[in-house]
């Protein structure tokens, strides 16, 4: 299989992994990579033997480039997603899609012009302790999904990462940072979501950052920080999700689905391993259960790569727009319903990706998902 040819925008804090784990992908070939600060990029470069470092401009110009890997700050996801669509080029951008419902339309709808592709993280719902929980669902271990409980709840980031304003800012909050990991789980386990409900606040409307090299800086909080929401799935499951930067501690876990034959635990959905635990109708205790996919350490990246292989061979690509926007669509829902004091009716729908084979490891990825 002829190998697709790659650019990177953005070499920030979370690029070094992607340049990792590209290179692990025998379909993927990493040319170029490219920032706003082209000292950064060159040092990118250099460090993970990258042929080409240069201005985003410079990138968006190379003919020899088909896919471009979007890894900038939320707020600009849009703007270079539009620019690499504009230059012929298909795209994979970090999540969220967009900041706004209207940017994530805009990106959809200009690929479908002019017959390109969007791919979005995350796709930590590729790895094997998600795709082991897919498996145990579609095989009837937990019976019909009634319901779910979803939790990501920290005290924030301004006391670890090097430049965390961009956390609270529009587009940022733990819901927009965080959910998405936790709604495309819930999608991709459950199914599409019909309508939400929710309630958010501000708690701290002032960050001390903590962290180097911004010790000491102050963030003015513009994105609510603490957001409770209801997901009435289409397939009649309940789902519950809390995403908090308010809180010290707490003891709940990541991810519970409710089925009418027992409990599934999905593990931590910002990671790609287990475990997972599964307890059936007259069971006395929880079962581990062993996974039954690989890629169970960070492979970030994977996405891409299924989605370079699905480019090649004609099929659709797993962590792709339509899903990426359906979160978006929830997350900005969840927001709008605690304004308003209403439910949101769901303008979107997508399909829940297939899942991986089986018998698909690091080491025959390449030719079990060709199909």
């Amino acid at each position: 299989m002829e190998k697709v040819r790659v650019g990177v925008i953005g070499c920030g804090n979370i690029s070094a992994t992607y340049f990792r784990n590209l290179k692990e992908f025998a379909v993927l070939d990493v040319v170029a990579c490219a920032d706003l600060d082209v000292e950064r990029a060159k040092a990118s470069a250099e460090a993970f033997h990258i042929p080409k470092a240069c201005t985003v401009d410079e990138l968006l110009a190379d003919p020899d480039i088909e896919l471009v890997i979007n890894l900038t700050v939320p707020q600009a996801h849009a703007e270079v997603c539009l620019a690499a669509l504009s230059a012929g080029k298909h795209v994979y951008v970090e999540k969220p899609l967009a900041v706004t419902r209207e940017e994530g339309q805009k990106i959809l709808q200009t690929a479908k012009a002019k017959g390109l592709r969007v791919g979005s993280a995350p796709d930590t719902f590729l790895g094997g302790g998600i795709q082991t929980c897919r498996k145990l669902i579609d095989d009837g271990w937990i019976g019909e999904p009634v319901a779910a409980n979803a939790f990501m709840m920290c005290r924030g980031h301004e006391s670890w990462h090097p430049d965390p304003a961009f956390y609270y800012q529009v587009g940022g909050g733990p819901m927009f940072d965080m959910g998405p990991y936790y709604l495309t789980t819930l999608v991709y386990l459950i199914g599409p979501v019909n309508r939400v409900t929710g309630s958010a606040r501000i708690t701290f409307p002032k960050r001390m950052i903590t962290s180097r090299p911004k010790y000491g800086q102050e963030i003015t909080v513009q994105s609510p920080t603490h957001i409770a929401g209801v997901l009435d799935f289409a397939s009649g499951a309940i789902g519950t999700l809390i995403t908090s930067f308010d809180v010290w501690h707490h003891r709940l876990p990541f991810i519970e689905i409710y089925g009418t034959e027992g409990t599934l635990c999905v593990p931590d959905p910002n990671t790609f391993g287990g475990p997972v635990y599964v307890r059936r109708q007259g069971a006395e205790e929880w079962s581990k259960v062993p996974l039954t996919h690989g890629f169970t350490e960070n492979k970030r990246g994977i996405g891409v790569a299924d989605m370079a292989v699905a480019i090649r061979s004609g099929r659709e690509h797993r962590a792709n727009g339509d899903l990426a926007y359906h979160v978006l669509d929830i997350m900005h829902g969840f927001h709008d319903a605690a304004e308003s004091g209403s439910h949101y009716e769901l303008q979107s729908q997508c399909k829940r990706p297939a899942p991986l084979p089986i018998e698909v490891t690091p080491a025959n990825w390449l030719e079990k998902l060709h199909d």
